[in-house]
């Protein structure tokens, strides 16, 4: 009985951390706003982010309060409560954010096509010199290292 529970606990655990490998990083617009600070900035009090935030558009204390709250459950945010103000860190990557809403925006909406969104890109986007050459290089670089 005593090993049959053990095995449960041990695959709970197994299957959770399986799960979240595998998390589905989803930051809304506004979450993604404050992400974009955080990354910026570093760690920074509630006043720290609202304050940035302000300098594009008005956005209330509390509403920027709500928001890394709402984030720090989602576990997008870390927070350090050693002192009375309260510091807050991004708790995920500015490249793995980007990665996931890129392949699900390339999956949604170019049908999985990488190359379709880069001409798409292309096309519509009038690249400069320096654009190209970075372009051509990424270019090459891939395919040295295509498997013959």
């Amino acid at each position: 009985m005593m090993e049959a529970s053990l095995y449960s606990c041990y695959e709970i655990f197994r299957i959770k951390e399986v799960n979240m490998s595998k998390k589905t990083i989803k930051p809304t617009d506004s979450e993604l706003e404050v992400l974009q600070v955080l990354w910026h900035k570093g760690a920074c009090s509630v006043r720290e982010v609202n304050d940035l935030l302000n300098e594009d558009r008005e956005v209330g204390y509390t509403t920027t309060l709500k928001i890394m709250q709402i984030m720090l459950d989602k576990e997008l945010v870390t927070r350090n409560t050693d002192s009375r103000t309260h510091i807050y860190k991004a708790g995920v990557s500015e490249s793995d954010v980007q990665n996931q809403l890129l392949n699900k925006f390339v999956q949604t909406t170019f049908r999985g096509s990488a190359s379709r969104l880069v001409l798409q890109l292309l096309g519509n986007h009038q690249a400069n010199a320096v654009e190209l050459d970075e372009i051509k290089s990424l270019i090459e670089q891939l395919e040295k290292e295509q498997p013959k």
